[in-house]
């Protein structure tokens, strides 16, 4: 087996504290690929804002198990952040940016918007009472590729 293909999954509580956890277990999966900074901090804000996501609004606030599966296939990664919380009505509207069902907590309502901005892929599957699936992509190195390009 090609050791740039490799799968892992972690589950934890959805307590606000096990954000950091998942961003920092991702983050060190994905470093065999050798990615840049800049594409390991998209990474890493990527899964903040869809962990928080499921904490704040899939849970809300009850503590539930948000799992995490991240897939690695030659350079590109895949991660499916998976809650089993009350869901979502609209995902089109959910996905809106500045959007959010918290008003009264200060949010953002950009945490799909984040999603969307840095990873390559993002999709969104849910149903109300069922939870919500979110599945995220992203080729490590292409960046590269294109800052060489934008020099011709």
């Amino acid at each position: 087996m090609n050791n740039k293909n490799s799968n892992m999954t972690v589950e934890f509580d959805s307590i606000s504290k096990n954000e950091s956890f998942a961003r920092v277990v991702v983050a060190a999966f994905v470093a065999r690929l050798d990615p840049t900074l800049v594409e390991i901090s998209d990474i890493k804000t990527a899964v903040s804002e869809a962990v928080t996501n499921s904490i704040i609004h899939g849970y809300e606030n009850q503590i539930g198990r948000i799992k995490i599966d991240v897939s690695i296939d030659g350079d590109e990664v895949t991660i499916v952040v998976t809650d089993n919380g009350i869901g979502i009505d609209n995902i089109e509207k959910a996905m809106e940016p500045m959007y959010t069902s918290k008003p009264e907590l200060e949010r953002s309502g950009m945490g799909f918007a984040f999603m969307e901005a840095f990873m390559d892929e993002l999709s969104v599957e849910s149903n109300p009472g069922e939870g919500t699936i979110i599945t995220m992509r992203k080729v490590i190195g292409k960046e590269d590729d294109n800052w060489d390009k934008e020099l011709d």
